[in-house]
């Protein structure tokens, strides 16, 4: 996929959390067309967000993996990959927090948390 760096962004959105089992998903937004899979088309499970619009949720047919979301109908699309699919996710640093009213309070505080780093 081609990503502007710069646009990676982390949501703290409730369905974000639900969808990814997670407190937030970091996502790298990329235009149709400039992204490939490299193996099976994915599953596609339509979600209406929040905010009342319908997304596509794609995922791995095998694993399960979140891949990207998108909107649902024709046009223009914007895929927003899920950053822990990408091989090059040590690069793609977020830039931005979106929906941060609905962030768990203690992810800001991460950096006061026990560090293991093998276990």
């Amino acid at each position: 996929a081609e990503i502007d760096p710069e646009r990676v962004s982390i949501c703290h959105c409730s369905d974000c959390q639900t969808l990814s089992g997670s407190a937030f998903r970091t996502v790298a937004p990329s235009i149709e067309g400039s992204f490939k899979l490299l193996a099976a088309a994915p599953r596609i499970y339509v979600k209406t967000s929040e905010s009342g619009n319908p997304r596509e949720q794609a995922f791995c047919p095998e694993c399960g993996s979140p891949i990207y979301a998108t909107s649902v109908g024709d046009g223009p699309k914007v895929l927003g990959i899920r950053v822990g699919t990408a091989r090059q996710r040590a690069e793609l640093r977020p830039s931005k927090q979106y929906w941060c009213r609905s962030a768990r309070d203690w992810v800001a505080d991460l950096g006061a948390v026990r560090k293991i780093e093998n276990e």
